[in-house]
């Protein structure tokens, strides 16, 4: 059994319609990764002009972005719980990207919520290789959660 505890903020109001469902997502992926602690992670929904911040001051592109995850780092297995750490997305640049792409905005933000949880357990596609295996972890996964193209 996963036992996730899902601390949910959003500075938009179409969060409370997704919280149920980015619950369900996070757990899915913890199930999916056999990951064995209790954990945690915050989910915060943000306009564009905020992730643009973030991404400035975080990574140094000034810029909006669809997710950003900051992994806490080495996890504390002394606690309770692990804090894995945050994602942050932008809905306006999910609604654009699920017109883009011809899918529902349910699949665009459990896309980028499956993507920000994999980075969070430490995946990263900055090689080809590394896409690959992200790439077909996400669609595994939103299969699993019959959330499909």
């Amino acid at each position: 059994m996963v036992h996730f505890r899902l601390s949910f903020t959003d500075k938009i109001k179409s969060g409370l319609k997704f919280r149920p469902l980015a619950y369900k997502i996070c757990r899915k992926v913890l199930q999916h990764e056999k990951y064995p602690h209790a954990s945690e992670a915050s989910l915060t929904l943000v306009s564009d002009e905020e992730i643009c911040a973030l991404n400035r001051e975080y990574r140094k592109v000034d810029c909006s972005t669809d997710v950003l995850s900051f992994p806490i780092g080495e996890p504390n297995y002394d606690e309770d719980s692990i804090v894995l750490g945050d994602v942050v997305i932008s809905v306006p640049t999910a609604i654009r990207q699920a017109e883009q792409y011809g899918h529902s905005l349910e699949r665009e933000m459990a896309f980028l919520t499956v993507h920000g949880m994999l980075h969070l357990l430490g995946y990263d596609h900055m090689k080809l290789s590394d896409e690959q295996v992200m790439t077909t972890k996400q669609e595994e996964i939103l299969r699993k959660l019959g959330i499909v193209r």
